[in-house]
């Protein structure tokens, strides 16, 4: 089954974004050691600067990746946020694939 997350801020879930930010890492390095991983993790809005130089979640980004998970940033947010040659693990998508990965998609898990 091809399953897909999608990651859409810089923080876990709603509420505080203190929080939010610490939940992230321990969420990635849970995903790491999961039995079933995705396919891939899409990130769009503000998640594609967990992609870029200085994100506190690089390690386990890097880490996703060398097992084999598709990670693709949003180009249109990439260049939002001025981080066009600043991405430092996964890759630039565009909004067509994005909504090709969706629909092809056996499940789809957004936080």
């Amino acid at each position: 089954m091809k399953k897909t997350i999608v990651i859409h801020s810089e923080t876990l879930g709603r509420g505080d974004d203190e929080l939010g930010k610490k939940l992230m890492g321990p969420f990635l390095r849970k995903l790491l050691l999961a039995e079933k991983k995705p396919e891939r993790i899409i990130f769009y809005n503000s998640s594609v600067k967990l992609l870029a130089e200085g994100s506190p979640v690089l390690f386990e980004l890097d880490e996703l990746a060398k097992a084999g998970i598709d990670l693709a940033g949003c180009g249109t947010c990439i260049a939002y946020y001025k981080l066009d040659d600043k991405i430092a693990v996964g890759r630039k998508s565009n909004m067509q694939e994005i909504v090709g990965y969706l629909t092809e998609a056996d499940g789809v898990i957004t936080v």
